[in-house]
């Protein structure tokens, strides 16, 4: 049974079909998209609050022929101290697949270990795969011919700013990797990629592409794109004060993005915090994609799904 928990748990020639097909659905989009899902009902169990996962999950299910059940943790009884065994073959009896937000990764793993269905990662603690390949994409639509999305990464410099052992910058760690791509994480000390992430990347047989600096000047020169995520993630309130103070001089401004190529990309994967994170006018300026990146979440999720719907029996 395929999932998608990981970046490379897909091999890049379906990475290359997910691009392919999120670039058909957005084309087609209103006026024929294949019904990938048609007859099946796919269960979205969500431990932490949505915008951009459970709006585009929704859409893209519906859009795809298929149905969606909204599960929040706390109302099934997964909340309530049932195993997670019995909730993955539960769910395996009513439902063709599942998609899951959660704090544990682990928990991840053991619906997808212990169910029969495909499972997607749509955020953990440790990784948001769905968001890497959205931006991926999001690259290509500027980068590629339409044909050769994956050649169009190979080479290209994307540098991250702030909290570089997030799920973000742990995708990113991943993803940069499997696409050929340079990644320069910027972040003070403390902050830098664990040797969680570094075990994955190395079990994944791919070669890591990435360094770490204290400079975040060093980081932005000649880089494609400039990438920075909000500094205190779910979870992490009681850190919001220590961790401001170290990040600070990691925000995103117009000087740090005149480092970078003059046609480099600002990205974010939202919310975002203006002033902090990044200044309001890189924010909504003229380099930055971040509401390309939030529509295309649709159309990658959906090509995701397709691809693992062919795999679900019927």
């Amino acid at each position: 049974m395929a999932h998608f928990l990981k970046e490379t748990d897909f091999a890049p020639h379906q990475a290359s079909e997910v691009f392919a097909l999120a670039q058909s659905f957005k084309k087609g989009r209103g006026r024929h998209t294949p019904p990938s899902l048609k007859g099946q009902t796919w269960a979205m169990i969500f431990s932490k609050s949505s915008t951009r996962t459970r709006v585009s999950f929704d859409v893209g299910i519906h859009e795809l022929g298929g149905h969606p059940i909204f599960l929040n943790k706390n109302d099934i009884q997964l909340g309530r101290g049932e195993s997670v065994y019995d909730t993955a073959n539960v769910l395996s009896r009513f439902v063709h697949g599942l998609i899951v937000r959660t704090f544990e990764h682990r928990e991840l793993e053991e619906l997808s270990e212990l169910g029969s269905i495909p499972v997607i990662n749509a955020l953990t603690d440790f990784l948001h795969p769905c968001q890497t390949y959205t931006d991926a994409f999001s690259m290509t639509e500027r980068w590629s011919d339409g044909t050769n999305h994956l050649e169009s990464l190979k080479g290209k410099k994307m540098a991250y700013f702030g909290d570089t052992a997030n799920n973000i910058a742990n995708s990113w760690i991943l993803g940069a990797a499997m696409f050929g791509m340079e990644l320069v994480l910027a972040g003070p000390e403390g902050y830098e990629p664990g040797d969680d992430i570094k075990k994955v990347l190395a079990e994944s047989g791919y070669a890591p592409t990435y360094s770490f600096t204290k400079d975040p000047e060093a980081a932005a020169c000649d880089a494609d794109v400039l990438y920075t995520d909000t500094w205190v993630s779910m979870g992490q309130e009681e850190e919001s004060a220590d961790r401001i103070e170290a990040m600070k001089p990691y925000s995103v401004t117009s000087d740090l993005m005149r480092l970078g190529k003059a046609d480099a990309l600002f990205m974010h994967d939202l919310p975002a915090y203006k002033g902090m994170e990044v200044q309001e006018d890189v924010l909504y300026g003229s380099q930055s994609i971040i509401f390309d990146q939030a529509e295309n979440r649709l159309h990658t999720q959906k090509a995701i799904m397709a691809v693992l719907a062919q795999g679900v029996r019927a």
